[in-house]
This record gives structure tokens, sequence and C-alpha cells, in this order.
């Protein structure tokens, strides 16, 4: 028997999903996995737009839609590339609203309901799909309505509890918290913190499991469903790894530390900790969120000048981070200048993703 690999450890304790739209990568990993969702966000589709293989839908899409604008071609063609992955994967591909737009309810809206029609043109129902949305306070005002309105959510940028909490709110299926800061996949000299135990020492560490143990007390409280909670920018295999022991529920994991995990044998004894087999109703679950050996992460958080917790359970049942647009949520956005500044960069990150793509089908359209 072949050793068994972190992949297929981590595997164990979560559901792997692919944080790349490549559909030949995804083809070439199946021997090894079969991906339960596909996420992209804004510099992925850019990637597959203009690649090669795409080309030729890309002339067509811009034919079609010539009259209707580039948001109208970008939008069409994510879903007709998430098309062509959705029968190698066993969950949901996931797209992102323009981050351009974060702080707008209405066009996040009507971007996500472009998505909704236009995955139904490409034959994806709707438990096959989730639309990112940007964790501010005006655009999950516009998660909470497209949960009503049936259409799955996911809320990403979020890089703190109020976010979270504020996901719970809105009725998010998904959140996605980022482990590491986007700026540190460009600079990790100077801001990755490369820990050798990252459940237990990384900084951020202690906000993905107060988040958990947060919609754990909720789902308590309230008896209502919890967002799942989807981690994602792992800089190494040793950080995806950590996921599985916090306890979250998925992790979306970039080809190159795919292909990490992939190529390690699993030694248990080598590990720091070890998580426990996935199971579908983790809130549910009476025994405890939290590893005995994580359990000091609740009660600090490096990332804050006091080195506290961002706030307790009764202050996120009390507080309504959506009331008024948002304003309490951006507000506490605001008060954390880790969350605020990660934010910022992220959006302006994956903003030049989207101007990229949107030149991209200008000059399509200029060459009709």
């Amino acid at each position: 028997m072949a050793p068994i690999t972190w992949l297929d450890k981590l595997e164990q304790e979560l559901n792997v999903d692919v944080d790349w739209m490549d559909p030949e990568y995804i083809k070439a990993m199946q021997p090894k996995i079969k991906f339960h969702d596909q996420t992209s966000n804004q510099l992925w589709v850019d990637i597959q737009l203009g690649h090669e293989s795409n080309a030729e839908l890309l002339k067509q899409t811009v034919a079609e839609l010539k009259d209707a604008g580039w948001l109208a071609i970008y939008t069409r063609m994510a879903a007709q590339m998430c098309k062509l992955n959705i029968g190698m994967i066993s969950g949901r591909v996931l797209l992102q609203t323009l981050p351009s737009k974060a702080y707008d309810t209405e066009f996040t809206l009507a971007h996500a309901r472009l998505y909704d029609a236009e995955f139904k043109r490409a034959g994806i129902s709707r438990d096959r799909y989730t639309i990112k949305i940007p964790s501010t306070g005006p655009a999950l005002n516009a998660a909470k309505i497209l949960q009503a309105e049936g259409i799955q959510t996911l809320g990403t940028a979020l890089f703190g509890v109020p976010q979270a909490v504020a996901c719970s709110q809105a009725g998010c299926l998904y959140i996605s918290p980022y482990y590491n800061e986007t700026a540190a996949h460009d600079f990790p000299d100077k801001l990755w913190p490369n820990v050798k135990d990252p459940a237990a020492e990384h900084p951020n560490s202690p906000r993905i499991v107060q988040i958990l143990e947060v919609y754990r007390r909720l789902y308590k409280a309230t008896g209502q469903e919890q967002p799942l909670l989807k981690n994602a920018s792992f800089i190494s295999a040793e950080e995806a790894m950590a996921a599985g022991e916090m306890g979250c529920h998925s992790a979306t994991i970039s080809h190159t530390v795919l292909n990490e995990l992939a190529a390690r044998a699993y030694d248990e004894a080598t590990q720091p900790g070890r998580g426990v087999p996935k199971t579908a109703l983790q809130y549910r679950d009476d025994s405890p969120a939290v590893p005995a050996r994580l359990q000091k992460l609740l009660t600090i958080d490096p990332l804050r000048e006091d080195g506290k917790p961002q706030f307790t359970l009764d202050e996120a049942v009390k507080i309504d981070y959506l009331a008024d647009g948002g304003k309490a949520l951006d507000a506490a956005i605001e008060a954390d200048p880790a969350a605020k500044k990660r934010l910022a960069v992220a959006l302006e990150l994956f903003t030049g993703g989207e101007n990229r793509s949107k030149e991209k089908i200008e000059i399509a359209l200029a060459a009709l």
C-alpha cells in the first residue's frame, strides 16, 4: 500500500477544496483526490480569462454580448469557466462579486444576481454554486437579501470575529477567514509568520478558533445554523494541516500548497497536533470545539494591542452588525487596525485583477 500523504490525512479531517480554476490541474489531481469545492477570486478568474485555452470562448462571448458591457462578458466568462470544472468536483464552484464595489449594497446585489442568471444559463443549479461576498457592512446586507432569495453566499475577505458574526446574521452558508494577510504571499520574509507549529503559534490562530467557538455557542443559544468555516490563504502545508486540528470544516488551498501536501508522507509522530475525523454537524456536536492544547487561544489575540479576545458571546448576540447599512460592522473593522489594514489591502489586490480582466475584455471588444 502507498503511504498516506498529508493531503490524505487532511481530507480525513476536513473537506479539501481547490483554490484554483485550471481544469487541467483539477483533472490531473483526480487520482489523488476529488475536491469538494472549487473557489476563485478576481486574480484566478483573470489568469484563466487570459489563458489560450479560453481564447475562442472569450471571442465568442464578446461577440454575443458586445452591447451589454464588459461586466456582462466577464460574468458569463467566469460562469462558463466554472462549468469546465463542475463535473470534476463533488461540491460547489464559487465566484466573487466585484471587490471595487465592496461598499455598494445595490451593485453587489445586482452582480450576484447576474452570476445567478449566468450559472442558470450554464446549467449549474443553485446547489452547485456559491457567491463570494466581501465581508463589509454594505456587501453583507446584500448577502442577507440573496440568502432570502435562495442564493447561497460566502463571506470573504474576513479578518476578524465581528465580520464572522455579521456573516452569521446575514445567513451566509460559508465564511473564509484569511489565515495569512494577502500581502504576506508577496512579501513572506517581511510579513509571513513562518512558525513551526502554526495551530498553536500563528498569530491568526486565536481568531480562527474564537470564530468557531462563537458559532458553536451561537448555535446553542439560538438553534440557528451557523456558517461553515472554509479557511483560506495558506502559504505552507503546515498551515493547511493546522486548519484540520483547529476544527475548520473545509480548507481552500492553492495548487502550490496542494502539491506540497500530496508529496509528503504522513507520520503521526512528527505532527505537533492532530485533528479529529470530520463530521457533518460540528456546531451541534457536544465534544469540545477547540482541542485541549489550543484552549489558550480562546483567551488571547496577538493581533490586538491589548492582546485580549475581540469580544464575548453576549456582545455577539446583542450587536446587530447589519443595521443601518452595516454601520456597526464597519465601525468594528475601523476599530481593529489589523482587520482594517488587511481588508483594504485584499480589496485593492483583487481590484487589480478585476481591472486587468476589464482591460482584456475591452481589447477584445475593440478587435471586433
